[in-house]
């Protein structure tokens, strides 16, 4: 370690520009990711200001400090329609059933994985179910249209042969919120699972061997050394999954639903985007838009202080 980095607290504070000429590299490295943050992450947040004005997209950037100010008009407007309800209950339901069902799944899997006996298989077991992560939204609901098409998907010709009738699935709105969660589980777990095979490896071996000595079976070993060995990190990822609770990918919902499934798959992001894009009532959609944000705000708050109750650690 360099002389002049070690922190001494009787040294004489540097000034900013010593600092700049001492770790010019760094921050060099550091610059593309400042700039990324700051054009797309924080000069939108002066798109605020539209939740509260009647902002006309004519008026330009300056039209964000001179268009008439009309409060809480747009919240208003929003909380008394007929969308509203069905809108957060939507977007809550996604969110709770891709918990529910998809939380628990990767630590299944994980432990499933670090008990088989034969690790080559293991090993390409764990590599199969990585590829659906990185396989496109996009081509994942390309995959779904096409095995479930009423006419010729391969899931209505097996319901055919059956001697059942075909399914609309894609259009019926009772199967939606269970293909978001079914296809959502199957493209993330085996990905999710890592964090868990890693937190089992790094669980001490000798307690294993203490285990066999006493004569312990498979499942006695899984809920009295796995389970509460990966606790903490179960506890951790948990809170910090509720912390994004209403954060539904807008872009699966987009590509799934249609305007016969909108009772159960349209979505607060969804309804943003056909207002402000679509309709042009840009002030009406950034307040429903500030809405949503200011509720995940409150969860990731909420679900931070939380996991510093339970846990003793959180992330900051």
């Amino acid at each position: 370690m360099r002389k002049d980095r070690v922190i001494n607290p009787g040294a004489p504070r540097r000034s900013l520009g010593q600092l700049v000429r001492r770790d010019w590299q760094l921050m060099l490295i550091f610059l593309p990711v400042f700039l990324y943050y700051i054009i797309f992450s924080y000069l939108p947040m002066m798109g605020i200001l539209m939740a509260f004005e009647d902002f006309k997209m004519g008026s330009g950037f300056a039209g964000l400090f001179t268009s008439k100010w009309v409060g809480f008009k747009w919240f208003n407007q929003f909380f008394s329609s007929v969308f509203a309800w069905r809108l957060i209950r939507n977007t809550f339901l996604l969110s709770f059933y891709s918990l529910l069902f998809g939380f628990p799944v990767p630590i299944i899997f994980a432990i499933a994985i670090t008990q088989l006996r034969s690790q080559k298989f293991a090993k390409v077991a764990q590599v199969i179910t990585y590829l659906p992560y990185f396989i496109s939204t996009v081509v994942v609901v390309g995959m779904m249209t096409n095995f479930l098409s009423p006419s010729n998907g391969i899931i209505n010709q097996l319901i055919v042969m059956l001697g059942g009738k075909p399914i609309n699935f894609m259009s019926d709105p009772s199967w939606f919120r269970k293909l978001y969660v079914i296809s959502g589980s199957w493209q993330s777990f085996g990905f999710n699972s890592i964090i868990f095979v890693a937190a089992i490896m790094g669980i001490d071996p000798s307690l294993y061997e203490a285990m066999e000595v006493d004569g312990a079976s498979r499942w006695q070993r899984i809920r009295h050394l796995i389970l509460p060995g990966i606790s903490e990190t179960i506890i951790l990822l948990l809170i910090m999954t509720l912390g994004n609770l209403l954060n539904v990918g807008f872009e699966k919902v987009y590509l799934m639903y249609s305007p016969a499934v909108y009772e159960t798959g349209d979505v607060i992001a969804t309804y943003v985007y056909r207002q402000g894009i679509e309709n042009h009532k840009y002030g009406y959609a950034s307040a429903v838009g500030l809405f949503y944000s200011a509720v995940g705000f409150a969860f990731v708050i909420s679900s931070n202080r939380l996991a510093r109750k339970v846990t003793g650690s959180s992330l900051w």
